[in-house]
This record gives C-alpha cells, structure tokens and sequence, in this order.
C-alpha cells in the first residue's frame, strides 16, 4: 500500500528498507512482492500478474525498469514522452540484475511520485467494464463499417482476448489495464520497445505515456478500439496492394497480383457486405502449416517458431488467397512484417 511522507508528499514504497532484497527466490513476504508487483504493473513494466510470487515475469519487469534507468532518454518514433526515465536514476543504479535493493526502491519511488508520470487505469469493476468495452466495439462497429466486424473481433482477440482490464483470479489480484510487452531491441532483450494498451492494444514507443494518452484512449474503450478500426484500415489502404515493398504485402501480390484493392466478396449493397467473414473463412479451403512451410509459394521465409510464437504448427488454417478479399492481407500489415506476421495473421484467420 502507497502511503505519503513528510511535507514533500513522497510515495513510500514498503519494500524499501536498509538490507532487504527482493528477487527470484529470495524469500520475502509476499504482501511485499505484491506491492512491488503492483507499482511495477502501473508504471507500465509488468504485464501481468500482482500474485505475490517473484517470478520470471517480475525478474524481467525489474530489469527493463533498470534498462530505462540507465538509457530511456524519453524519446519514441512516436514522439517524446513527459519525462526521460533515465532522469530519475541519479546513480543510483548501474545494473541490470532483475533485484529491488533499498536504491532501486528509491527510484521507483521517486517515478511514483512525479507527475509527469501517469500511473495506468485499473478497475474497481473489471468483468463490468470488459462488457462495456465490448459493447463500445459493438456499437462502433454498428455504425462505422470501415473494417469488418468479424475482422475486427478477430483481431481484438488476438491482441487482448477481448479484454481492457485484466480480471484477478484466485490469489492474482491484477485489475490494470490489459498491456503487451514487445521487446524486439536484438541484443538488448531488457528494452521494452513497444507497448500496447488495452482491447485494441493501442500501441507507443515512448514511455512513460502522456497524460492524455491515459487519459483518453487508455480509459475510453471506444476510443481505444476507435485507433484499432484506423490503423487497420489504414493498412489495407496504403499497404497492401502498393507499388513498393513499404506500401505492399508480398503474399498478396503472389497470390492476388497487384490489381484493384478488394473490400469484400459481396456487394456494398448486400447485408452481408462487411459482416459475413466466418462463413466465407468456413467455405475457404483448410490449409496445414508448420515448420520449413513457405509463407507463401514463392517465399524465402518459412514458418519458424519466434519468441512470441514458439509453437509452429497449425491445421485447418483458411486459405487466405480464397476468401475474396483483401483484409487477410491487412491483418498481417497491421501486425508489421516478417514471420511474426505471418503467425499473427494465421492466428486471426483460425479466430474467424
């Protein structure tokens, strides 16, 4: 619990004390760790979890806390954050080893208390306000067909299971913000390079976020799916059928060519137009993917497992090229490129 001292109204975190050391096996009350946990989870390092036990995940929260510390100048390619994380070291900390010593403490402390920095949403009422976020995708959906529906809850439930704030169970009592984690900085696995927040996993570079980025698309679910609807729209716009290999999506134009871009198979003037995904997926012949499979005829990259999709095997997939549009091939865009992508769209096309 977060208390304040003195006339400077400094955060007291309770797991600073001269000596003590938290860390993967160390064995430190758990009301303790979860205290840490929870900072860790509103600051934005963690992605999930204030159970009380220091794991893997904890560890590796602490280090990239560490990694900002040492390096976060504040910038993204997104623009620049409040404050530069690196500002709140003052020497305190020269390692990245995953433990919270008394120093450690101090900075995270210190970041608590600063208002440049805003702490991520959580819920009172998660299961309540995860109905109305969906309900929130529901009505823009209903209103605002610029993508599919079945497309965009597919996605959705790709990037957050359909979830704005985490639900706590059994002894985890995580109610934040739903956060992904990406840490694609080769050699410098401790650097989260991206996060995404909540049902539609609205993404930043920078770190810490901006108080209106909370503010807005963090707490409102609509506008958070609001970003999700056009970027994906954006993607099968200007980066699927385009004419260099920034602006096209390769297996498109080895499977379709580089004709006209395709919105659906049904006329806009159809009641299925837009709405009718899961049955042409279900019509679409069933593909077997797994390791050393070409992503497309073609290819010189084949499925592989990654750090974020280590399993590499996959039945019944739809036949992208057979579905009659082009939003197979967005997807895929919307979630970058290389063979992460490729496992991102094949995932979506099963969820249809």
């Amino acid at each position: 619990m977060l208390g304040l001292l003195g006339a400077n109204h400094f955060a007291v975190v309770p797991y600073r004390h001269p000596g003590l050391v938290l860390g993967t096996g160390a064995n430190a009350p758990r009301e303790l760790v979860r205290a840490l946990q929870r900072d860790l989870r509103a600051l934005g390092y963690l992605r999930s979890g204030v159970d009380g036990r220091f794991g893997p995940g904890t560890a590796s929260a602490v280090r990239a806390f560490q990694y900002d510390l040492l390096f976060n100048e504040g910038q993204g390619s997104d623009g620049r954050a409040p404050v530069a994380m690196r500002a709140f070291n003052q020497d305190r900390v020269t390692t990245m080893d995953g433990l919270v010593d008394e120093r450690l403490a101090a900075c995270i402390e210190a970041v608590l208390d600063d208002p440049r920095v805003p702490k991520l949403p959580r819920s009172d009422t998660p299961a309540a306000d995860n109905r109305r976020a969906l309900d929130a995708v529901r009505a823009l959906a209903a209103k605002d067909l610029a993508v599919p529906m079945p497309f965009l809850l597919a996605v959705l439930a790709q990037e957050s299971g359909l979830q704005h704030f985490r639900i706590p169970e059994g002894a985890d009592t995580d109610d934040f913000i739903v956060v992904g984690l990406d840490r694609n900085d080769e050699g410098r696995g401790d650097h989260i390079t991206s996060r995404g927040y909540g049902i539609g996993q609205y993404t930043l570079f920078h770190h810490p976020p901006r108080r209106e980025e909370v503010e807005s698309v963090m707490t409102d679910p609509a506008l958070n799916v609001g970003r999700a609807v056009r970027e994906l729209r954006d993607k099968f716009d200007h980066f699927v059928a385009g004419k260099t290999s920034g602006t096209r999506a390769d297996d498109r134009i080895a499977e379709i060519g580089a004709g006209p871009l395709r919105l659906c198979r049904h006329p806009a003037t159809d009641p299925l137009y837009l709405r009718d995904c899961h049955n042409c997926a279900r019509q679409a012949p069933a593909l077997t993917l797994a390791t050393g499979t070409p992503c497309f005829i073609g290819s010189s990259v084949a499925f592989s497992p990654t750090q974020y999709h280590p399993a590499t095997s996959y039945t019944g997939v739809p036949d992208r090229a057979r579905l009659g549009c082009d939003w197979p091939y967005a997807v895929r865009r919307y979630n970058g490129g290389g063979v992460n992508s490729y496992h991102y769209q094949v995932q979506v096309l099963k969820r249809l």
